[in-house]
């Protein structure tokens, strides 16, 4: 497999691209503070959103290609690949916004995150923005840049997050525009594994099939298990068997904060057959147990 550069914490890219941490789980990068550097293939274990200020050709996105320029917003989850492996250097620009899927955590937003289908797989095109519609997202920008420069009180989180909230609000608005005067892309595959994960976990199949397994998502695709695996692969850079992990993990997280459901009821409605299974995977993945990481949040 090609070499991947692969950025786990926030304090990871901040550093890669010289900017301050401020904060652990969120931050504002100003790429144009980064040194000159060469392509790379790059994978994010958190939501990015780059703001291009400079039209800087293609972007090679998965399989697909972005033609982003001035005033163009490109939307990654978490474990996305973009770019592309090569020799040249160039001296990035523009902004980023950064988050952790763990600063959502017990959040509306939390809970309506993969409502916002820009993430969620479910558009592969960039959001080119007018000149109007690029202030607006610089001023949300700004404010939440504002707020991570103010020392921390008890308004701080809300006021972050409202501002994250009054941003990708307006995203979604301005690709419903965008729609009526652009074309999309189909959904590939990767994306349709994430609806159909989705779909999943929010059907009674949890509880007649147990876990969802690779073959089985397979199936639904038409596909054999290993081809399919290897399309997964080549999209992420992890297994479908992690892809399926990490999607029970982000559900089991965000129940966890449900103070009216116990552990073993958490393991049962995600298809575990035994609650110390759950809690085994859970802390493999996280390093902790559901109940430590309950505490501990």
């Amino acid at each position: 497999m090609e070499d991947i550069l692969h950025f786990k914490s926030i304090k990871e890219y901040n550093d890669f691209n010289n900017n301050e941490t401020l904060h652990p789980l969120i931050s504002v990068v100003h790429l144009d503070k980064a040194a000159p550097r060469k392509l790379r293939k790059l994978r994010y274990g958190f939501y990015t959103i780059f703001l291009k200020k400079v039209h800087c050709g293609d972007l090679r996105y998965g399989l697909s290609h972005y033609d982003y320029e001035e005033g163009t917003l490109i939307f990654l989850a978490p474990n996305q690949i973009i770019g592309e492996n090569k020799e040249e250097y160039y001296q990035p620009q523009g902004l980023a916004l950064i988050f952790h899927p763990d600063f959502l955590l017990g959040t509306d937003l939390g809970r309506k995150i993969s409502d916002y289908h820009f993430f969620s797989y479910a558009v592969n095109e960039a959001l080119h923005l007018s000149t109007q519609e690029r202030a607006i997202i610089l001023d949300c920008i700004n404010k939440i840049e504002y707020e991570l420069q103010h020392a921390i009180d008890k308004h701080s989180k809300n006021l972050i997050i409202s501002n994250l909230v009054l941003f990708l609000n307006y995203c979604a608005r301005f690709y419903d525009r965008q729609f009526i005067t652009r074309d999309h892309v189909n959904r590939g595959v990767l994306q349709r594994f994430e609806v159909l994960l989705n779909a999943y976990f929010n059907s009674a199949k949890t509880q007649s099939l147990g876990l969802p397994t690779v073959a089985w998502c397979a199936d639904q695709f038409h596909l054999s298990p290993n081809y399919f695996g290897d399309l997964i692969k080549k999209e992420t850079g992890i297994s479908a068997q992690e892809y399926i992990q990490n999607k029970i993990i982000q559900l089991a997280k965000e129940k966890i904060f449900d103070p009216q459901k116990t552990i073993s009821q958490i393991a049962y409605e995600l298809g575990f057959r035994y609650p110390q299974h759950f809690s085994r995977l859970f802390k493999q993945k996280t390093g902790v147990t559901p109940k430590e990481f309950k505490a501990l949040n």
